[in-house]
C-alpha cells in the first residue's frame, strides 16, 4: 500500500503541474453546452428533454482530450518502462493512474456541471440525476479511455485512434447515463450503470498492462 499511495502521489503531482489541462477539459465542456442553444434555439422545454443527453456527449468528449497524457509522457521519457520493473506491479501503477486520471478529468466536469444545468434549463431533479449518474458512468469512461491509451501508447499518432477504439465501448455506458437521468425506469439503468463502471474500473488495469508489457516488449 506504501508503494501505491506513492504512485498516487507522484501521478497526482504530476497532473496537478499541467494545472492548465484540467481548465481545457472544463472550458470544453462547458462550452459544449452553451453552444448547444444556439442550435437548437432558446426553447426551454426543447432544451431540458435534451439536456441529459447533451451533457453525457459533453462529458465523453471531454474526457478524451486528456487521454494521450496519459501513458505517453511516460513512454517518451523512458519512465514506463522502469514502472514495468517497480516493487508495485503494473496493474497497480495503471491503477493509481486511473485513478488520478479520473480525478482531474471527470471530477472537475461534475463540479462544472451546474453551469451545463443553467444553460440547458434543467429542473432540480433531473439535476441531481445528471450529477448521481456521472458520478457512477464516469469511471467506466476513465477505465475504457486508459485501455485505449494503453493499446496505442507505442503508436504514431496513437491519441488520434484510442477514441476510435474506446467510442463502441462508450456506447453503453453513455446509454445507461442517459437512461438513469430520463427512463422511468431509472434506477434499473442507474444499477446497470453501476454495474459497468464496478467491472470496467475492475479489468482495466490488467488489460492495460497487458497491452503496455506488449508494446513494450
Amino acid at each position: 500500500m506504501t508503494a501505491f499511495r506513492a504512485m498516487l502521489g507522484r501521478e497526482l503531482r504530476l497532473a496537478l503541474r499541467g494545472g492548465g489541462d484540467v481548465l481545457t477539459l472544463v472550458l470544453f465542456f462547458v462550452i459544449t453546452g452553451a453552444i448547444v442553444p444556439f442550435a437548437v434555439g432558446p426553447d426551454s422545454v426543447l432544451l431540458a428533454r435534451i439536456a441529459p443527453g447533451m451533457v453525457w456527449i459533453a462529458a465523453f468528449l471531454a474526457m478524451l482530450l486528456g487521454l494521450d497524457r496519459l501513458f505517453r509522457p511516460d513512454h517518451e521519457d523512458g519512465a514506463l518502462i522502469l514502472l514495468r520493473h517497480a516493487e508495485l506491479p503494473l496493474s497497480g501503477v495503471i491503477a493509481a493512474k486511473l485513478i488520478v486520471h479520473w480525478m482531474v478529468s471527470a471530477l472537475p466536469l461534475i463540479l462544472a456541471s451546474p453551469l451545463l444545468a443553467l444553460q440547458l434549463a434543467m429542473d432540480g431533479d433531473t439535476f441531481w440525476a445528471m450529477v448521481t449518474s456521472l458520478l457512477v458512468g464516469t469511471p467506466a469512461l476513465a477505465a475504457f479511455g486508459a485501455v485505449g491509451a494503453a493499446v496505442t501508447v507505442s503508436i504514431r499518432g496513437g491519441g488520434l485512434i484510442a477514441p476510435i477504439l474506446i467510442a463502441p465501448l462508450s456506447i453503453p455506458v453513455l446509454i445507461f447515463g442517459v437512461g438513469s437521468i430520463t427512463a422511468t425506469q431509472s434506477s434499473a439503468a442507474l444499477l446497470f450503470l453501476a454495474a459497468l463502471s464496478l467491472m470496467a474500473v475492475t479489468l482495466a488495469p490488467f488489460a492495460a498492462a497487458l497491452a503496455i508489457s506488449s508494446a513494450e516488449d
